[in-house]
């Protein structure tokens, strides 16, 4: 598989990484050993690059990449973790206490002493200007308990405000076929800066494997049914922030623009690595079979100039009065 320099890091990582919030929680339950035969089928696809967080089953996640990660240690992998969602979502909570705190316990889970990459999970948006916020992180860049920094944000102007600060290796953001905000300013801004970008919800939740219909249920612990209306987090995370309905209509268009030969849900992620200034989309996978499908969607290749034109016409005819101002 392609890898690609993931920003200041200077590590190189595999265009489709492994999302494992799945792995956690909020998806449905997942058999730990079924999470550990994900990790697995990823690895053997080409993916060297894993996305958790400290929350994602109140660190289930991270404790089952790093039981993986002890049990497999010839392997090269690039782990990024996100924290600041343990407390009430208050600025004053981002502090150099704090962080030692939710890092240290993030090393535990993980099984190392150093962190690959961390992230601050979306916090309130005056958290990615404040600079002392920064400077607590280049403390423990400093100290050596992680090795580089970045942030997950909710919206553009929110990436661009973070892209100010010198020291950020990456910017996680929401970009997919039903959100094209990012393209216009972020993508530009980030490659000019050397700043990594980690492409999340590539399948808006599922909408664009192209599986899902009207009668589609969801289990009870899974975000796609309670937090539709954004109850539990951002909405944005669920769907993208569309409306389900309209999705399934948008991506019934979508999948006409597909090339015979390609399933939809690769064509989405391939979409995705071939944007300007993407290093790495992080689809999230439930079974060996969608980590070894997702994976092959960086052996699909550039889809042409229509297929970008008719996603930007679908973006345009269904989401982009919602969905631009918004996010």
């Amino acid at each position: 598989m392609e890898q690609r320099t993931l920003g200041k890091t200077a590590r190189s990582v595999s265009t489709v990484g492994l999302g494992t919030w799945q792995l956690g929680a909020d998806w449905g339950d997942v058999d730990p050993k079924d999470a550990t035969a994900i990790l697995h089928a990823a690895v053997d696809a080409g993916i060297n690059f894993f996305d958790t967080a400290d929350v994602y089953g109140d660190g289930r996640s991270e404790q089952t990449i790093g039981a993986f990660l002890a049990d497999n240690p010839g392997l090269d992998i690039t782990v990024a973790t996100k924290m600041g969602r343990r407390v009430e979502q208050q600025p004053e909570n981002y502090t150099l206490a704090n962080f030692r705190q939710w890092i240290d316990r993030s090393r535990t889970n993980l099984r190392v002493d150093t962190l690959d990459l961390v992230q601050l999970h979306c916090p309130p948006s005056s958290v990615y200007s404040d600079a002392e916020v920064y400077d607590a992180l280049d403390t423990l860049v400093s100290e050596g308990a992680i090795r580089n920094y970045g942030v997950s944000v909710e919206r553009t102007d929110e990436a661009m405000a973070a892209l100010k600060h010198g020291n950020i290796a990456t910017i996680q953001i929401i970009l997919n076929a039903f959100r094209l905000k990012p393209l216009d300013e972020v993508l530009p801004a980030a490659k000019a800066a050397d700043v990594g970008v980690i492409a999340r919800v590539p399948l808006a939740s599922g909408l664009l494997s192209g599986k899902y219909s009207k009668d589609t249920t969801f289990a009870e612990n899974d975000h796609r049914n309670y937090n539709r209306t954004g109850s539990a987090f951002d909405v944005g995370e669920t769907f993208s922030g569309v409306d389900f309905s309209t999705g399934l209509n948008a991506v019934k268009e979508f999948g006409e623009l597909v090339p015979d030969g390609v399933i939809t849900a690769q064509a989405a992620i391939a979409w995705i690595i071939a944007q300007d200034g993407v290093t790495s989309v992080i689809p999230g996978a439930r079974t060996v079979e969608q980590a070894r499908a997702n994976a092959a969607a960086a052996d699909t290749g550039a889809l042409g100039a229509e297929l970008n034109k008719g996603v930007s016409k679908i973006y345009d005819r269904h989401f982009r009065e919602a969905i631009h101002p918004r996010w």
